[in-house]
């Protein structure tokens, strides 16, 4: 189907049921309905971007916290069977060295990723007792 060019009107004239359908539409309408149109579109656009959150940037949020919570795992167990390791070696306890360290490294790594989740408060240890200890009356 051939453009309007000029003066000349469009072919296709209007669709729908709107008071102009039927209508011939000149190249001068047309572009004042495609400025409106693209107007439409680009406030639409704005107001849908502002108002909503980019999922490529959620997506990669969520890769970056899984990684970062299985390279604490895999470090808490890598460094008990890495200590249980060496303990073997120097202190000549095979295997169990090894077998122990690598079960605390284990513990560690899980306590680590629930840390990490927001599961498991931080450890305040000498602190609380301080607390609690000042708060006594006397």
């Amino acid at each position: 189907m051939p453009l309007a060019t000029g003066k000349d009107p469009d072919k296709s004239g209007s669709v729908g049921s709107t008071p102009d359908a039927g209508k011939m539409l000149t190249s001068e309408e047309l572009e004042s309905r495609r400025r409106s149109l693209e107007a439409k579109l680009v406030s639409s656009h704005a107001a849908r971007k502002s108002g909503s959150n980019d999922k490529g940037t959620e997506t990669a949020s969520g890769v970056a916290q899984a990684m970062k919570l299985s390279s604490e795992f895999i470090a808490g167990v890598l460094v008990g069977a890495g200590l249980g390791w060496l303990a073997d070696r120097f202190l000549g306890t095979s295997p169990w060295g090894l077998i122990i360290l690598l079960l605390l490294g284990f513990c560690a790594g899980t306590l680590n990723i629930l840390r990490s989740a927001g599961r498991v408060a931080e450890n305040r240890g000498l602190q609380s007792i301080k607390d609690s200890e000042r708060d006594k009356p006397e």
